[in-house]
């Protein structure tokens, strides 16, 4: 009986290990050794160009556009005069002596002058919302300025890790993403902000070269570098299965014609979504493969003969 037990025992191993290494029928689809390669990875967010400061600039007082003397995207210094005003009661006033006489109009206009306006600050105008002879009141905007355009980004509290201030970073507008141009960190909130359950931190961008195209509102798409490694010994990511929190790729023990198919464990390192590094479990001389699946392919062949 123990001897029947030790037989069995023993087919049962053989049978395993044969099964395990013997000569397979099936043929290699796909094959490849490890490869020094730069990985790198990267994450992409979606930011909107604004204003770093944003300023509506109004009247002091309600009364009559006389002049503006700035249009959109007209670069302006502080102090520099960009509105004439007339208050209410001279509005009232030169429009009396006009309808007296030209000589009255013209005398009036000396003896009470309009109000100018001034740049409080230096920068450019991003949006003109009002016109000369419209009456405003002084909650009324008349011109918008912005001392430079930026780029606002959300990002997840879980890539954090990946930027910092003076982090340089590449970007396009989506309505021109063949210029690319680039940009660095210069600020990152401190305060979250929950959206969709999740929490995230905003982030300002300050473009290095700014394409001409650039305005206020656009979407910009924003590319981060999370990680990167120069001559990483990888593979491709087909080559990889996972299953259990195991990663194992099959591998080609045989020599010459002889074709002998191991399963090996491995440990792997950084990835870029296409190729990932192999830290352990493969030599240099090992070839992993890919074995086509006979099987299903018959059977896909008789439903297509269907």
């Amino acid at each position: 009986m123990k001897k029947t037990f030790l037989i069995l025992g023993i087919l049962s191993v053989a049978i395993l290990v044969f099964a395990t290494l013997r000569p397979s029928v099936h043929k290699i689809e796909i094959q490849e050794k490890l490869q020094s390669r730069e990985l790198y990875v990267e994450f992409r967010e979606t930011g909107w160009v604004t204003p770093r400061n944003r300023l509506e600039i109004k009247s002091p007082f309600a009364g009559r556009i006389e002049k503006i003397l700035v249009n959109e995207g007209d670069e302006i210094k502080k102090g520099q005069i960009i509105i004439w005003m007339s208050s209410s009661e001279r509005a009232a006033m030169i429009d009396a002596a006009r309808a007296i006489s030209d000589e009255e109009y013209v005398r009036w206009q000396e003896i009470y002058k309009p109000t100018p306006i001034v740049a409080p600050m230096s920068g450019f105008i991003i949006y003109r919302q009002k016109e000369p002879g419209q009456t405003v009141t002084a909650s009324d905007g008349i011109l918008v300025m912005a001392d430079d355009l930026i780029i606002n980004a959300q990002i997840d509290e879980t890539d954090l890790r990946y930027i910092s201030i003076g982090k340089k970073l590449s970007m396009y507008l989506d309505a021109y993403p063949q210029e690319l141009f680039e940009g660095v960190i210069e600020h990152i909130s401190y305060e979250s902000r929950i959206i969709s359950n999740v929490t995230v931190y905003e982030i300002r961008i300050k473009p290095i070269s700014k394409p001409k195209v650039f305005r206020s509102g656009m979407t910009a798409t924003i590319t981060i570098s999370a990680e990167s490694k120069s001559n990483a010994k990888s593979i491709s990511d087909s080559f990889i299965t996972e299953k259990d929190g195991k990663k194992t790729v099959i591998v080609n023990t045989g020599s010459g014609k002889k074709l002998v198919f191991e399963t090996k464990e491995v440990t792997t390192g950084v990835t870029d979504g296409k190729y990932t590094e192999i830290i352990s479990g493969l030599n240099d001389t090992d070839t992993v493969v890919i074995l086509r699946q006979q099987k299903k392919a018959k059977t896909k062949s008789l439903m297509r003969n269907k």
